[in-house]
Parts: structure tokens; sequence; C-alpha cells
């Protein structure tokens, strides 16, 4: 194997080492990455080694979610654009599992549910080197019969994977194609950081979205479909909400074919002066960790999947969700 398939096999033998019913997970986290691995995720969890993220995230994880499969919608590789370099495999979909035992204070259910994912893991000399491990924990307390959030501007229903079905990315993919996806991400990304165009938002938006684009966000926040639908139940009513945007700063960005992905620790921060999601604004600056998950039709990005550490973000702004639980 050559290029982005040898980097892609060392994620796919991991995962099927990790995801085997009766693994110990401490010795396969252990055996596939390298000596000074570093694990990010969501809130609470944060920046961990790999002994750390084996007991402290998967173990308990796979003892709440029994009989866990991981459902994946995306899978593709490519070589991080920004300075820093590097190989990194994206993995994106859904830890099926039957809810059994409470996980972070969310209470068992005994049913079905899901937890979104998106996963970016950086491969050198066969060993997985870093992860970031990003997860919808909002959602999974919806499906609790808890939401933690006041109601979304946007909905939140079902995360499916691309309406085209082929996001999963095994076979090598023409590298024209993956860099037109990174230039038009770049572009979009150049558009985005500004703010303070000349040109309304819509207008905005077309230079580099589809008009029947589709912006599936994270639980608190929603999707939504279109540019009028998503300029009017997401980026305005965000840019209206927040001032003091700082600049856009990514670890990762990488493309393959027509699906590329950025990642941030944190992407960016901007200050809560005008309300968000239903809350008062605070007046605090607070920080965004995401992930974007993006898919080109042509010339256009055609769908987006985004995930945010809003339980980062509002406890920064003094509201602990997980410490509340309890009291729902």
């Amino acid at each position: 194997m050559t290029g982005l398939q040898t980097e892609k096999s060392v994620v796919r033998t991991f995962y099927k080492a990790l995801d085997a019913p009766n693994a110990n997970l401490a010795d396969v986290i252990a055996a596939h990455t390298g000596p000074d691995y570093l694990w990010r995720g969501f809130h609470p969890f944060g920046e961990l080694n790999a002994a750390q993220a084996a007991r402290e995230f998967w173990q308990p994880l796979r003892h709440s979610l029994t009989s866990m499969q991981r459902r994946q919608d995306i899978f593709f590789a490519g070589e991080n654009a920004l300075n820093a370099g590097g190989t990194w495999v994206v993995s994106m979909g859904h830890l099926m599992g039957l809810f059994d035992a409470s996980w972070l204070g969310i209470p068992p259910t005994g049913k079905l549910v899901f937890l979104r994912y998106c996963e970016f893991n950086r491969v050198q000399d066969g060993k997985i080197t870093e992860t970031a491990m990003y997860f919808d924990i909002p959602h999974l307390m919806i499906q609790a019969g808890i939401p933690p959030f006041p109601p979304q501007t946007a909905a939140h229903v079902v995360q499916p994977g691309p309406i085209t079905h082929d996001g999963l990315l095994f076979s090598p993919q023409p590298p024209e194609e993956g860099a037109k996806t990174r230039a038009l991400i770049e572009n979009m990304i150049a558009d985005l950081g500004q703010w303070q165009a000349e040109i309304p938002l819509e207008e905005e938006l077309r230079r580099t979205w589809a008009e029947d684009m589709i912006w599936w966000g994270p639980a608190g926040i929603g999707a939504t479909y279109t540019i009028p639908r998503y300029a009017a139940q997401h980026a305005g009513p965000f840019r209206s909400g927040f001032t003091q945007r700082s600049k856009t700063t990514h670890i990762a960005r990488v493309a393959e074919g027509a699906y590329g992905a950025f990642f941030g620790w944190p992407n960016f921060t901007a200050r809560a002066s005008g309300g968000f999601m239903g809350m008062p604004a605070t007046d605090q600056a607070g920080e965004f960790r995401v992930i974007d998950v993006y898919r080109r039709d042509g010339d256009k990005l055609a769908e987006n999947w985004i995930f945010i550490d809003l339980l980062h973000f509002w406890k920064s702004q003094g509201l602990d969700v997980l410490a509340r639980i309890p009291s729902l």
C-alpha cells in the first residue's frame, strides 16, 4: 500500500481490535498508539494519554453502552494542509449501543441509543500518535429524556451520512479531487473568518455553498437546510450573539476526494454579548472546540456535519450542564 492507504489501514486495524466485544481496551490502545500519544475529547475529558483514554473514556462508555457497534458514515484521510503537517485519518458516524448503565450521570434507558462522534487520528510510522475524539453528549441526554438546553433555533432529528452514500473512502481517490475540496474549504474559511463582509450574509454564503446545502449541527442548535434557512436559523443568530471573534486556528485541515474536515483546540474564541441558544448574554469570552466535516458537490459545499463542545463552552459561561443532571 502507498500514500494514504497505509494510514487508513492502520486506523481500520485499530478499530477492528478496539470494537471487538471482549477487547482489553487498555492493551488495544497501548498496542496501536505511540509512546507520547495524546487523546483530546470533549468536556469533561480534555487531554489524556493512552492509559487515561482507556480508563476514563472507553471503558466507562463500553460499560454503559453494551453491545456497542461503530456505524461509520464517513471515512477518509489526508495530508495536513497546515504547518504542523502529518497524515490524519477521519472517521465520522455513531457509536450505537444499549444504554444499560449510567454514563457521566446520564440515567440509562435500557434502550437503543446513538452517540454521534467524529474522530481525527494522526498516523506516524504505523502508530496512532494523536487523536481528537469529539462527540455529542447533549444528543445522548435528549435520548435519555433530559434535554439540557432550551428549544433549538434549528431541528435536531437524525444525523444521517451523505445523501450520496459514498463517504467511506476505503480505496484511493484522485488527488486532484481532494485538492479541489481543500481549496473550496479554504475559501469558505476565509469568508467565515471575516464576519464584517460588505455583502449580505446569504450572498456571502452563496460564494462557497450550494443553494440546497445542509448544515448538520449539534444538539442544542440543530440542523438546517438551504442557504436562507441556515442564515436565519444558525449563521445569523450566531453572528448576532457574539462579538470579538478571534482568528480561526486549526490543528489539522485535510481533504480526500469530495470530503474534507478540520478541527481545533479551540478553533476560535468569541464573547457572548448578545445571547445564544436561548440563553442570556454573559458578556464573557468562551472557547469553541469544533470539528467540521464537509462534502463537496462540484464547485460548492453541499453538506456539513458539525461537532461543537457546547458543554465546555457553557461551563466557561458559568453553566455546568452535567452537574445539573440530578435536578433536571
